[in-house]
């Protein structure tokens, strides 16, 4: 199911590349200081679309949504702007995810420069990124590890304070 919806989400960022779509960046400044919101600028337009559209899904359950959730809602994928991967690179780690899992795990350990393997890398490695990208800009704890977290296995965070916004960031994430 998961890779259907992965297939959706690179569908709806073609369409955000063909189509002349108008990016809210005053919603996305509203939540962000200058320096994180330099950081969602950095994002390729259909990353900025999915990142709204994540707020808006984290903000349906309680508006306003805490701070640090409606930034990392708006920023948890900014480590993918490390390693930039076209949109059939995004697709491929998901496709070989679900049909080779061991080869994708392999992949993702690899060199984010060398090409072939620079899209298995972002997939694993981007939320990492993300966390460290927020510090250096000066996000609060909060936001940082959301961000970090927001692909990890949620039973592993069950105890953490954050667990109930990292579940709901992980919703938004994963149905937009």
């Amino acid at each position: 199911m998961r890779t259907v919806y992965r297939l959706g989400q690179g569908l709806r960022a073609l369409a955000a590349q063909l189509l002349p779509v108008r990016i809210d960046t005053e919603a996305a400044a509203a939540h962000l200081s200058p320096p994180l919101f330099a950081l969602f600028m950095r994002l390729k337009r259909s990353e900025q679309l999915h990142a709204l559209r994540v707020l808006r899904a984290v903000q349906r359950h309680a508006d306003p949504a805490p701070p640090a959730l409606a930034a990392a809602a708006l920023l948890h994928d900014v480590g993918k702007t490390c390693y930039p991967v076209s949109l059939a690179g995004k697709t491929l780690p998901v496709l070989v995810r679900a049909a080779a899992p061991a080869l994708a795990q392999r992949l993702s350990a690899g060199d984010p420069r060398h090409p072939l393997v620079r899209p298995f890398v972002v997939y694993v490695h981007h939320p990492r990124w993300s966390g460290d990208l927020l510090t250096a800009a000066g996000a609060d704890a909060d936001t940082v590890w959301l961000a970090a977290h927001h692909a990890d296995s949620p039973a592993q965070w069950r105890d953490h304070p954050l667990y109930p916004l990292l579940i709901r960031l992980q919703h938004a994430d994963d149905t937009h």
